[in-house]
């Protein structure tokens, strides 16, 4: 018998789960699914042709692949030594959007995607799992055992929420581009991220495990609570992460997707994640006490959490950023196949990162998400009042942070509210995240960044801007303008990276799954 695609289409079964899953239709359209005008559409488009560009200078020519980032002039000097599975990634889903909006041909596309296909299929992976090393030199493709910037040794890793960014980009290609459909089906059959998932990370009789973070082939000396083992019993031993990818609401659900749809993680393990972490004082070091009930869906017992900021219900992110929230809805249609569970909560996760840079810190732009930090290096950044880590990802240079305090335990009681904040940092990537749910907003936003800033270059937006002391971070990362191609030919190709990922075994397992549930969040806020 003909082995069945892992990217074939569901067909019949696919066709009855969106019949079982499909709520009722809006009373009324969002304004965020009425067409563009043709004067947005002329100036998405042209983001779209100048972002590309630095995609393109990120492009080593003897491999194929996409470097990690490069300065604001494209200059090759400045193109970065080191690259990721996420990178090369993001590089093949650019190349199908570049396509789609008429910036470069077919054969141009296919070219790109097809030398990465070549070097993925010689670069060196973990043998038992299939996965990818999370730095290799863009040059050689050789995978990397010192750091090119300072000489440090780099003890090879391999990341579950990487190696999910390029298997999303490969079941993309697949379905993208029938001659292509092979190569990238034989490098994604290999990729089992079973490998990752620990039954046990809830208990023995919990029901559902978590996935771990990643694994080392050898013990890192620098990683003392590295936990060694072997969850699929193939080789040697590696050693995993000391920490679990315990919360739904992080760009690591992406790992969690593609091992459901792909069969090797159980569906179950999607309710054994946090929506948030109970309101009881052993989980009282969280940001705030969250409101909810508990509800229970393939036999898994969920608290149904959020957290209430300036007046909405929320269901927060680890860090209370954009891209946390809502990198998955490039590929996976959550807005669509879970309308009670995330069709709610995007929406109003945009509507308080508005909030907290125009109303609560007063910055008057808003956009916040990890990116390059505009005084070197890079670093986190995000909303702390919508992130459960109390320590936070804060949107300002100064760390600005709040405490709700956590109601009816000891040493939690509540602080008074910063009386300003300092030097907020903003990434276009995360307003263009944002172009789905608050069109208006973000491009208003996008037009002020460009208006009242040195933020644009040849290759688009500069990655960040601290907006009170205009300070710029004047260069590309792959990451953040993969995030904004993607972002971008959603709105102007219809949904056209989210149609390529969902066809398939990913709307057959995961559609109804999301349908399932209700966030505790309001329709209506």
């Amino acid at each position: 018998m003909r082995r069945r695609s892992v990217l074939a289409i569901g067909g019949a079964a696919a066709a009855a789960a969106a019949a079982l899953t499909a709520g009722p239709a809006s009373a009324a359209a969002r304004p965020e699914d009425r067409p563009l005008s043709s004067d947005q559409r002329r100036l998405l488009t042209g983001y779209a042709r100048d972002t590309w560009r630095s995609m393109e200078a990120m492009v080593h020519p003897a491999t194929g692949l996409a470097a990690d980032n490069i300065g604001g002039e494209l200059a090759e000097s400045t193109r970065s030594a080191y690259t990721s599975p996420t990178n090369i990634g993001c590089l093949m889903w650019s190349a199908v959007v570049a396509r789609e909006l008429g910036v470069i041909d077919r054969r141009t596309a296919r070219r790109r995607i097809s030398a990465v296909l070549d070097t993925l299929a010689r670069l060196d992976r973990h043998e038992c799992s299939g996965m990818y090393y999370n730095w290799y030199d863009p040059a050689t493709g050789a995978v990397l055992h010192t750091w090119p910037d300072n000489g440090n040794p780099v003890y090879p890793f391999l990341s579950s929420v990487d190696n999910a960014w390029l298997a999303t980009a490969l079941v993309v290609v697949g379905n993208d581009d029938p001659s292509l459909r092979p190569r990238a089906e034989r490098l994604l059959s290999g990729m089992d991220f079973g490998f990752y998932y620990d039954e046990a990370a809830r208990g023995p009789d919990f029901g559902a495990g978590l996935m771990r973070g990643g694994f080392w082939v050898e013990q890192p000396p620098d990683q003392p609570a590295a936990v060694k083992g072997n969850y699929r019993g193939c080789g040697p031993d590696v050693w995993y992460t000391g920490h679990h990818y315990g919360t739904l609401n992080s760009e690591s659900r992406m790992a969690s997707y593609l091992g459901i749809a792909l069969g090797q993680v159980p569906p179950e393990h999607y309710f054994a994640m946090w929506r948030t972490f109970e309101p009881v004082c052993d989980w009282s070091w969280q940001e705030m006490k969250p409101e909810g009930d508990y509800a229970t869906h393939l036999g898994i017992r969920v608290f149904e959490g959020a957290y209430t900021y300036r007046g909405l219900k929320v269901v927060p992110t680890w860090g209370g950023s954009m891209f946390e929230a809502l990198m998955p809805e490039l590929f996976v249609p959550e807005t669509r196949w879970g309308e009670r569970s995330w069709g709610r909560n995007h929406q109003v996760f945009v509507r308080g990162q508005i909030a907290h840079g125009l109303d609560d810190a007063k910055y008057g732009h808003w956009g916040f998400s990890p990116s390059s930090d505009p005084f070197g290096g890079y670093r986190e950044y995000g909303v702390d009042a919508m992130g459960l880590d109390s320590a936070g990802y804060t949107s300002d240079r100064e760390r600005t942070t709040v405490d709700y305090g956590f109601a009816g335990c000891p040493d939690r009681e509540p602080k008074p509210e910063p009386a300003s904040y300092g030097d907020g940092v903003v990434t276009p990537h995360a307003v263009f995240l944002a172009l789905g749910h608050a069109r208006s907003d973000a491009l208003a936003q996008l037009a002020k960044l460009r208006a009242g800033f040195d933020s644009y270059g040849p290759g688009g937006f500069y990655d960040a801007v601290a907006v009170r002391s205009a300070t710029v971070a004047k260069r590309y990362l792959a990451l953040d303008q993969g995030m904004i191609l993607g972002a971008l030919g959603n709105v102007l190709a219809g949904d056209v990276l989210r149609d390529r990922f969902a066809e398939g075994r990913a709307e057959r397992r995961l559609r109804p799954l999301l349908g399932l549930e209700t966030f505790g969040v309001p329709a209506a806020q």
